[in-house]
């Protein structure tokens, strides 16, 4: 009985696994396609029924065949778990992942952490950050099978506690940022990624990768928008309203660069920072 249970969830996540990619607009990135397949979703999540976080209905039963579509959980009061083709759209835009170091800035339960293990492989290694301490604890847990995959109980914001010489080739951002750190940039190698979302308060945002370049100009651009929940230590009233006003002016996919400090905003400015802006103009790849 255990034996059929377990062969029609794998059943399940495969056609999961082609729903997601699919709506995400990537169905032949076979990378992906393999790790949402492969990564038992319903492990992540806790015992059932679960809360479907864009309607708040409940699901029918416990049943585990119920997480696998294409929609958020709740896994603690005001967190989702996110959308599936969601990141699966993230992780497409950033491209080949295979051996890679990675940060991530929001584990939840760690189900992303297991997707990112799955796209790095056991070269790889993902150090993932969450503040929550449940969740950390759960994520834990269930990372027990990707050993190149570790959860810390703190912020991801700022520079982590690791030698200045270790430094990332993706750091993926999985909550609502309105002030950006200069540390993850410092922390990116060269030609390293950061992805990461700008939310305002409201709940408007927009994603963006950005490409360390060289000096203080970097190559960025818009992926897509979305809502995630707040990336505490970056929120920011005064950045907020700034980045409200631009998101309704839209423009957000002209951006082609981020700039840094000493470097001054000028026209091409579509969003400004304290230290660091948008801006519409290109800026050497590294």
């Amino acid at each position: 009985m255990i034996d059929r249970q377990m062969e029609r969830l794998v059943d399940f996540r495969r056609v999961f696994a082609h729903v997601v990619v699919a709506r995400a607009g990537c169905p032949e990135n076979q990378s992906l396609l393999q790790a949402f397949s492969d990564v038992p979703r319903h492990e992540f999540l806790g015992a059932g029924p679960w809360a479907v976080t864009e309607d708040g209905t409940a699901t029918a039963s416990d049943d585990p065949a119920l997480v696998y579509q294409d929609i958020g959980i709740g896994i603690a009061t005001g967190i989702p778990s996110g959308l599936p083709s969601l990141h699966a759209r993230l992780l497409d835009a950033i491209g080949l992942m295979h051996d890679w170091r990675v940060m991530q800035v929001g584990a939840g339960t760690g189900y992303f952490t297991a997707i990112l293990a799955e796209l790095v492989g056991s070269a790889g290694h993902v150090q993932a950050f969450e503040i929550n301490e449940a969740l950390a604890t759960r994520a834990r847990a269930s990372l027990a099978r990707w050993p190149q995959a570790s959860v810390e109980l703190r912020s991801g914001v700022g520079r982590p506690d690791h030698p200045v010489d270790l430094v990332y080739d993706l750091i993926y951002v999985n909550a609502g940022v309105q002030q950006l750190p200069r540390a993850w940039i410092d922390a990116l190698a060269p030609g390293g990624s950061l992805l990461v979302p700008l939310v305002a308060t409201d709940g408007q945002g927009a994603v963006y990768l950005i490409r360390r370049g060289t000096g203080e100009r970097h190559p960025a651009r818009f992926v897509c928008r979305a809502r995630f929940v707040p990336c505490i230590g970056t929120q920011d009233a005064a950045s907020s309203a700034r980045l409200s006003e631009a998101l309704r002016a839209d423009g957000c996919e002209a951006v082609r660069s981020l700039r840094l400090a000493p470097e001054r905003p000028d026209a091409t400015s579509w969003l400004t920072g304290d230290g660091w802006w948008l801006s519409t103009a290109a800026a050497p790849d590294a």
